[in-house]
């Protein structure tokens, strides 16, 4: 058992409880509930900021890309984006497919999250700043440019499910091994590990706090790995993250949501 903060839909108070990622249950009042008995909702107050090209592979597949315009040469520091509040969404939660879109980018993420305000820490305190790990699904429309804010592609309505948890930092035993994995209707269709960051997740809370404080209760994203896989309209996707469990939602098309759930 570990122990995680979590929201359950309609709750104002964040929940403390022991959780089972394996069997995916919460323990509540000395009863056991499976994840598919709760409604959650997104387990986080903050901002989320996304990180692009923080994969060895995604930067490789850029090729020699990454040394023409607008680029010219591999980034020096992280590159960032922002996830606004209308794109969070929680566990079990309908992912919106818009009109005259046929398929949507899977974006596996291990999210940091913050527990005190944080500027300019140094590589050995880095850690001392999180206060735990959730999982993400940095959903977006697919595109090719990186160097442009891809408002209109990422920050859709429902864009990023979180949760269903928060795993305290300490239940974690190392966040740079951690194995990523993406499913579409129970088939892998990705798997990764953190092992093949480019910056660790110690050296990304660094370098982000080095030109800006991160708060409590804000998310990091360390990265998405190379290749996104592609769901489309009906198609069950769970992200599994080692000892954090997992975050399963199903793509709908957007006409056939009110208010973020099914008509």
């Amino acid at each position: 058992m570990s122990k995680a903060i979590f929201k359950l839909r309609g709750k104002h108070l964040i929940e403390e409880a022991n959780v089972n990622v394996l069997k995916r249950t919460v323990e509540l009042d000395g009863k056991q509930y499976g994840t598919e008995m709760l409604s959650f909702d997104a387990p986080v107050s903050g901002t989320v900021y996304g990180v692009l090209l923080n994969y060895k592979g995604a930067l490789h597949t850029l090729g020699d890309a990454v040394n023409q315009p607008p680029y010219k040469e591999p980034p020096k520091a992280p590159i960032l984006y922002i996830k606004p509040v209308n794109t969070y969404s929680g566990n079990g939660m309908p992912i919106p497919l818009p009109e005259g879109v046929e398929e949507l980018e899977m974006g596996a993420a291990l999210g940091v999250v913050i527990g005190k305000p944080a500027t300019r820490v140094s590589t050995s305190q880095a850690l001392e700043y999180v206060a735990g790990y959730t999982i993400v699904n940095d959903v977006s429309i697919p595109h090719d440019s990186v160097y442009r804010p891809a408002v209109n592609q990422k920050a859709r309505d429902g864009f990023c499910p979180i949760g269903p948890w928060v795993i305290e930092r300490d239940a974690v035993a190392n966040p740079d091994q951690l194995r990523v994995r993406v499913f579409i209707n129970d088939e892998m269709k990705q798997e990764n590990t953190t092992a093949n960051l480019i910056r660790s997740v110690s050296r990304l809370i660094v370098d982000v706090t080095d030109f800006m404080t991160l708060n409590k209760g804000d998310v990091l994203l360390v990265g998405v790995p190379e290749k996104a896989p592609l769901a489309k309209a009906g198609d069950r996707v769970r992200v599994e993250i080692d000892e954090l469990g997992c975050l399963e939602n199903t793509i709908v098309p957007e006409s056939e949501l009110t208010g973020g759930v099914a008509l």
